[in-house]
C-alpha cells in the first residue's frame, strides 16, 4: 500500500511542477529549477498529502502545500551540492546544478525555489487566510535559522571543530538540517484542517531522526550509483555521525527503535495512520 501511494503521489508532484513551471519564461534559471525539481522520492510531499488525507482534507488544497515542502527541499540540495558547501557533483543519479550550468545560476534556482514554495503554500486554493498565515509561518521556521538553515551552520561549523560532535549535538543537529522540513510536512495535514499537529509532530521528530541514521548508514555501505549520489563524504572529512559513535549495528537498533517510536505517536489514528507506519518502516529500509 505504502509503496504504491508513495509512487501516485510522487507522480501527482511531478505532474504539479510541470504545470507551475510551464507559467515561467524559459530561461536558463528556470530550466535549472525544473532540473532541481524532478526525481527523487518525494517523501515530505508524501508526508503533506497523507496527513491530509488522515484528517479529510481535499487533494486539491493539499497538493500546494506538497509542492512547496518538495521545492523547499529542492532549493535546499541546490544550494548544499554548491563548492562552497559540500561539493557535489551528483544528485539524484544526475550533475548537479552548478555542474549542468554553472554556479551562478545554481545560486539562483535556490533562491527561486525557496521563494516559490512560499507562494506555493500561500496560494488561495490552500484554504482559509488563517491556514495559510499558520502554513507560511511554519515554513519560514522550519526552513530557517530555527530549523534547516541552523542544522547546516552547526553541521559546517562541526568541520572545524577541535573535537567531534557527542551523540546529543549530532541528534540536536540533525533535528534541524533533516528534521525541521520533516516535521512540517507531517503537521501540514492537521494545519490545513485546523487541528492539533502534536501527535504528528511525535511522529516526524522519529521519523526524521530515523532517515537521517539511515543516511549515514547508506552512507557508510550503500552502492553510489543506487544512492544516486557521491557516498563516503564524511568518513572522509573525519565527522562525527550516528555510525562513527553507534557503530553500524548500534545505528541499525536506535533507527529500528525510533520507528517503533514513530508508530506509537499515531496510537489516537489507529488503523487509519497504517500508511505512515509504512512510510517509517520504510525509511530505514531504503537503499538511496
Amino acid at each position: 500500500m505504502f509503496a504504491e501511494r508513495l509512487a501516485e503521489d510522487a507522480r501527482r508532484i511531478e505532474a504539479g511542477f510541470a504545470g507551475v513551471l510551464r507559467d515561467f519564461s524559459d530561461l536558463s534559471v528556470t530550466r535549472a529549477m525544473a532540473h532541481a525539481t524532478t526525481g527523487g522520492k518525494r517523501l515530505r510531499g508524501f508526508l503533506v498529502l497523507e496527513s491530509a488525507r488522515l484528517h479529510g482534507v481535499d487533494e486539491d488544497r493539499a497538493i500546494w502545500p506538497a509542492l512547496a515542502i518538495e521545492a523547499m527541499h529542492a532549493y535546499s540540495l541546490v544550494h548544499d551540492d554548491l563548492p562552497c558547501m559540500d561539493d557535489d557533483d551528483l544528485r539524484r543519479g544526475r550533475p548537479t546544478v552548478h555542474v549542468e550550468w554553472d554556479e551562478a545560476t545554481a545560486v539562483l534556482a535556490g533562491d527561486a525555489l525557496q521563494t516559490l514554495a512560499f507562494e506555493l503554500v500561500a496560494r488561495p486554493e490552500v484554504g482559509t487566510p488563517e491556514a495559510r498565515a499558520d502554513l507560511v509561518l511554519s515554513l519560514a521556521q522550519a526552513a530557517g535559522a530555527r530549523g534547516m538553515v541552523l542544522g547546516q551552520a552547526l553541521d559546517i561549523a562541526a568541520e572545524n571543530a577541535a573535537t567531534p560532535l557527542t551523540l546529543d549535538e549530532i541528534t540536536a543537529l540533525q533535528r534541524g538540517k533533516t528534521g525541521a522540513l520533516i516535521e512540517w510536512s507531517a503537521c501540514a495535514g492537521a494545519l490545513l484542517a485546523g487541528t492539533d499537529p502534536a501527535p504528528l509532530r511525535r511522529y516526524a521528530q522519529a521519523l526524521g531522526l530515523a532517515f537521517q541514521i539511515a543516511d549515514d548508514i547508506l552512507d557508510e555501505e550503500g552502492c553510489a550509483e543506487t544512492a544516486g549520489k557521491r557516498l563516503r563524504k564524511d568518513a572522509r572529512a573525519g565527522k562525527a555521525t550516528f555510525v562513527s559513535l553507534l557503530g553500524l549495528e548500534g545505528a541499525r537498533a536506535r533507527a529500528a527503535d525510533l520507528v517503533e517510536q514513530a508508530g506509537a505517536a499515531l496510537v489516537e489514528y489507529g488503523g487509519r495512520a497504517e500508511t505512515l507506519r509504512d512510510a517509517a518502516r520504510f525509511v530505514i529500509s531504503r537503499d538511496n
